[in-house]
């Protein structure tokens, strides 16, 4: 008898009970949190007399035209360019400032954890009470609260706690041995930062943007009291369901869904990539 060998189940044994209930419950799981997108996609091809439920007449790309047609109560296309430019700058300073606090707590030093403390309060705080308080701020200095001020700051509230955790996992997996290498063979700081420590965690850093950008893209409660007289996507969508409702609003979904999935795939394919790249170049280096 091997001890610690694997354990092999005999041929006719069932699965327990736990096994079929456990798998029961994921099944549900899944089913409550794709369902409904699922319906929203259906859906948002419904026909050109369709409403916005069950069941189809007829099968259409309308609702996606009328997403651009001019003349619409809300502005989509210009909403989605401003949620995209708040986005793609929350991700690069969510990244920047998560990348060298994550090098920076590498090293013990005093105050340390107050300091995380303080940065990560902000996730137990109600985004309302966030966005309002950021709002309250701006109006007792007699600043005009907008998109890429209080807006911005509002969101980084919510994505740099994220990028902060996220950014903490992937250096406590680094290896600080590549960096002792690199040091004996007469890199000086800055060069181990470029060559060695950055390309090493460059799939972790992705993964911190592509979540800052995914969470600044859909926010809604720290933005509302903070943005100003212009909408982003979700204020913009908010708006849209609180006047009219129709198929439109599935494929303003189908569209948003998109972007979002093709933003994963995206990221996915760079990691995959570069992880492929470095399991090929390990064999020449050793």
């Amino acid at each position: 008898m091997i001890v610690g060998g694997p354990q092999v189940r005999p041929i006719g044994e069932g699965r327990p009970w736990t096994f079929y209930a456990l798998g029961g419950l994921f099944g549900a799981y899944l089913l409550f949190l794709y369902g409904p997108m699922a319906v929203i996609y259906v859906l948002s091809f419904q026909g050109e007399n369709g409403g916005v439920t069950f069941p189809m007449v007829g099968v259409s790309t309308v609702w996606f035209q009328d997403i651009v047609k001019p003349g619409q109560m809300a502005n989509i296309p210009v909403s989605f360019g401003r949620s995209i430019g708040l986005a793609a700058l929350v991700a690069c300073i969510t990244v920047v400032f998560a990348v060298a606090a994550g090098l920076g707590f590498r090293r013990r030093f005093p105050g340390s954890g107050v300091v995380f403390y303080m940065a990560v309060a902000s996730l137990v705080m109600p985004g309302l009470l966030v966005g309002f308080g950021i709002g309250l701020g701006f109006q007792f200095l007699g600043l005009q609260t907008s998109l890429f001020t209080s807006a911005l700051g509002a969101q980084l509230t919510w994505t740099l706690p994220f990028g902060l955790f996220a950014m903490f996992a992937v250096v406590n997996r680094f290896n600080r041995a590549w960096e002792e290498a690199a040091t004996d063979l007469g890199a000086s700081a800055w060069q181990r930062l470029r060559f060695v420590t950055l390309p090493i965690l460059l799939p972790g850093i992705l993964g911190v943007g592509m979540g800052a950008l995914t969470l600044s893209y859909d926010e809604y409660a720290r933005t509302t009291l903070t943005i100003g007289p212009l909408n982003t996507l979700p204020l913009e969508i908010y708006a849209l369901i609180s006047s009219a409702t129709s198929p439109t609003l599935f494929a303003i979904g189908t569209l948003t869904t998109g972007v979002s999935f093709a933003i994963l795939a995206t990221t996915l394919v760079l990691v995959f990539r570069m992880q492929r790249r470095r399991s090929l170049a390990l064999p020449e280096m050793s």
